[in-house]
């Protein structure tokens, strides 16, 4: 059961994901949040320019290497837009961070854009838990999932 406070998170990465759609870029946007519920950083989708590794997880998982110590990143918290790609996940499980939450899952968006007729990804559809193990996962939410998908409707239908 995700708290006020969860989903307060949640809209902030939507929010964030729609900046980055507003700049021209993939609506994914993210939060990294410590144990006692400060926001450390956040992030959005930087894949514009061509460099597909510039996701805001992946982003936040460096910014919690450099910044944070390894007890007080087990017990942060990752807020996401969307459930991490095995990149992320791989970055998050490397660095140690605590639990993730996330609006929408990468099967929901894997077949949203199947149906609006974007190729599939080079990279697998694999959820987060067959990439790390130890992890507490939750998501995704419905009421916001939705939110999500319109946003990559929207980046989609300008590429169109």
């Amino acid at each position: 059961m995700l708290s006020d406070s969860d989903l307060k998170h949640l809209r902030r990465c939507i929010e964030l994901a729609t900046i980055a759609l507003e700049k021209g870029d993939e609506p994914f946007g993210s939060v990294l949040v410590s144990a006692n519920g400060d926001v450390l950083a956040e992030d959005h989708n930087h894949v514009a320019g061509g460099d597909h590794t510039q996701h805001p997880e992946f982003a936040l998982a460096r910014w919690a290497a450099a910044n944070m110590t390894p007890e007080e990143r087990s017990s942060a918290t990752v807020y996401t837009s969307s459930e991490h790609c095995p990149m992320c996940a791989a970055a998050h499980g490397w660095v140690r961070l605590g639990r993730i939450v996330y609006a929408s899952s990468s099967e929901q968006l894997a077949q949203w854009l199947s149906k609006m007729g974007v190729s599939p990804s080079r990279v697998r559809n694999l959820p987060i838990q067959e990439v790390i193990t130890d992890t507490p996962i939750d998501g995704p939410v419905p009421e916001l999932a939705e939110q999500v998908r319109e946003l990559h409707r929207r980046f989609h239908a300008r590429k169109g």
